[in-house]
């Protein structure tokens, strides 16, 4: 139960990240494209760290044979990619370069389902990252909530552009954020029928995150070559990094984990 409440607490809470699009009302485009960079860079060390100081160590801790489990995460990468076409899912709406130009108004219908989708994944990858262990869901908890800041402000541009007032854009956005919970749900509902499901879960949102951050979200900060501005994006993927990392020290050691192995072997 209280793992339970902490799921639905931090999908809430993430959903209300869908509401930081009002930002953009005190900012020109000039400073808005610098910030979403920033803040772009931040969610890419978060994502990284987040799989290889958090997700592939706890994976590689219950696994009995890399061979599947990393082949999982390699699923989770294709998954990824067939999820984003299926969808017509870009982050276009987070290059500064497409923020002020003219989307008519079947592109924000477009992006609201698209985005509700997505969302649906998200709830099932913090659900199941604390089904492990609250430690992981945090920390997954806050590498979605830093990626879905930049996201969820570009979405808000491209709605004001396709002809939503700003009351109602943001009103969308916020309900097409709230299905997050349905994927939280999905997952405990899965999780009374299939015991240990979070450890065939858990590489694919490694694979995720390493899509998200590697396709999505690196090509973006490609776009600014000015040696400043680069050196800013690479401290704020530092500190993304910091940030995840600290967050080890608050992880209970793996001793003491009462969870059985995913494939079903004993513990050594």
């Amino acid at each position: 139960m209280n793992t339970s409440l902490y799921i639905i607490a931090s999908v809430v809470l993430v959903s209300i990240v869908s509401l930081s699009g009002v930002a953009l009302l005190a900012l020109n485009e000039k400073r808005l494209g610098q910030s979403l960079l920033l803040l772009v860079s931040f969610a890419v060390g978060a994502l990284f760290a987040n799989v290889f100081f958090h997700l592939l160590p706890e994976l590689a801790e219950e696994s009995s044979d890399f061979t599947v489990s990393f082949g999982l995460v390699l699923l989770g990468l294709v998954l990824s990619f067939v999820l984003e076409k299926f969808i017509h899912w870009h982050h276009h709406s987070i290059d500064p370069k497409h923020i002020s130009e003219h989307h008519h108004s079947p592109v924000g219908k477009l992006l609201l389902i698209g985005d509700g989708l997505h969302n649906v994944t998200d709830g099932m990858l913090i659900a199941t990252a604390y089904l492990v262990n609250v430690p992981l869901g945090i920390a997954t908890t806050i590498a979605v909530m830093l990626h879905e800041i930049p996201q969820e402000m570009g979405d808000f541009a491209v709605l004001l552009h396709s002809g939503y007032t700003r009351s109602r854009a943001l009103l969308f956005n916020f309900i097409s954020a709230l299905t997050a919970v349905a994927g939280a749900v999905a997952v405990l509902f899965l999780d009374q029928y299939l015991e240990g499901i979070e450890f065939f879960l858990l590489p694919l949102v490694a694979g995720n995150f390493l899509y998200i951050a590697g396709t999505d979200l690196i090509p973006v900060l490609h776009h600014e070559r000015r040696v400043s501005q680069v050196v800013m994006q690479l401290a704020a993927m530092l500190a993304g990094i910091a940030l995840l990392w600290s967050l080890t020290l608050a992880e209970p050691p793996h001793s003491q984990e009462s969870t059985e192995p995913w494939q079903g072997t004993e513990s050594l």
